[in-house]
Formats: structure tokens, sequence, C-alpha cells
């Protein structure tokens, strides 16, 4: 299967069309309106969790955008859709709250978060929520188990690995030195079969998504673009960026 035109036919906001001075916080309903508005695409991160569910939030932690502390995967979907949210009255969506606020209108990118351990179980729940999505949507995860579950699970589902080119233990520590050495250069394609790919832009040109692009034909994304100059660099090296901190004209 190749990657469907819809994935790169208009910029992606990243985590939504979010603006923290306007009190729009990213990954959040008013971010996802804004982005719908605009008729970019979506890309939104997914957490696991305490009891199962697939929640649209970026951190590990709460604390940096809201009240309170925790580790998501402590804490349940009901607990975590109470917590207050800084400079606003908005609250945290699970999955299936953002299908049905999207509904369709616009592509959802929806990376999986992972703490390198093996346990595909938000992937098993991103699996039941999309079976009864009729909307455009696509996977993608840095960690090449997760995409091997969105292989197994949803084969129909358009995948993608994100990826740059280190790995280093100090931003990398719950991955172990295999994890890291076998997400270099794309090493995991062949058991991943990625449909495309989402590159760092500062790290563009490169050798891996060049040739997974040029000669095996999977699309490039490249984040997060945020400057003229990272927007001229995924101009010229991919098909379509993942953008934040600006509104995009095209």
């Amino acid at each position: 299967m190749r990657a469907p035109d819809w994935l790169t036919a208009r910029p992606i906001a990243h985590r939504g069309l979010h603006d923290h001075a306007r009190g729009i916080m990213e990954n959040m309903p008013g971010a996802i309106r804004a982005a719908i508005a605009g008729k970019f695409g979506i890309e939104v991160d997914i957490q696991l969790t305490a009891d199962g569910e697939a929640m649209v939030y970026h951190d590990d932690e709460l604390g940096r955008l809201t009240e309170g502390s925790g580790a998501l995967r402590t804490l349940t979907a009901a607990e975590l859709k109470r917590v207050v949210f800084k400079s606003t009255s908005e609250r945290m969506m699970s999955l299936a709250d953002l299908c049905a606020l999207v509904a369709g209108r616009v592509p959802l990118v929806i990376e999986v978060k992972s703490h390198f351990d093996g346990n595909t179980r938000l992937v098993r729940r991103m699996a039941e929520v999309l079976s009864g999505y009729d909307g455009p949507a696509a996977g993608m995860s840095f960690d090449p188990d997760q995409v091997m579950a969105m292989r197994e699970l949803m084969p129909s589902l358009p995948r993608g690995i994100v990826a740059q080119r280190d790995y280093t233990k100090d931003h990398w520590p719950e991955a172990t030195s295999r994890q890291r050495a076998a997400m270099t250069h794309l090493r995991h394609a062949f058991r991943t079969r990625p449909h495309f790919i989402a590159y760092n832009v500062n790290e563009l040109p490169a050798l891996a998504p060049w040739i997974a692009r040029n000669i095996f034909g999977c699309p490039l994304l490249t984040w997060t673009v945020r400057t003229a100059e990272q927007r001229a660099r995924a101009a010229r090296h991919a098909e379509q960026m993942i953008f934040e901190g600006f509104y995009p004209n095209a």
C-alpha cells in the first residue's frame, strides 16, 4: 500500500493550530478547531492511561501545560479529563473525543508515544477507536515496535516512522542501546514497512530518508517547521511539512 495523497495535500498543524499567547493550547479542542478552520491536517500525540484509554497529550507527565503533577500512565481517563489547563478552561480529550470533534473534515496524523517497553496496549486502543472512524487518519511513532503493532492490528491504516539522525541516551533514556541503534538510519524499515517517513527538518537532507523517498517511494513529512529557513528546507527535501508558530498560505 502506498501512502494516500491526502497525507501530503496540505500542511499539517503540529499538535493542532495552537497559540499559547492567545490561550489556544497544543493538542486541545481549540487548536483542533483552528486547524479545521484553516483546512490543515492535524498531528496529535496520544498517551496511554492507567485504565487503557488513549488520551490526546504530548508529555508523559502533567505540569508543563497543566495544573497538578503525575505520570499519565498512572492516572485514569476520568482523572485526566478533570485536569485544569493553564490559561484556559479546556480539558484533555481522549482519541475518541478527538475523532468526534474532527469528524473526517481534515486528515489526522496520530503519533503513538512509547516507553520502549514493548507494551502495545495503546495501539490496541487506537485500533478499537479507529475501527469506527470514517475520516482520513494515519498513525506513526518513533518506536518501531509500535509501528509493527500498527502493521499487525491495522494493516489498512497508513503508518509511518518518526525519525532523526541520532538517538542519544540522554534524550532517549527509556530505550536500550540496542533499541537506539535499531532506530538509526531507518534500519527497521524492512520490518516496519512504513508507508511514509516523518523526519527532523534540521537534519535534512539525510541519506536514509532520501533512499526511502526516492527509491522506495515513501512520502517524506518533516517536523517541526517554525522558521522561514526551515520552510525552505522542507520545500526542497520533503513532500509536506508539520508546522507550528505561523499560518501557511498554502
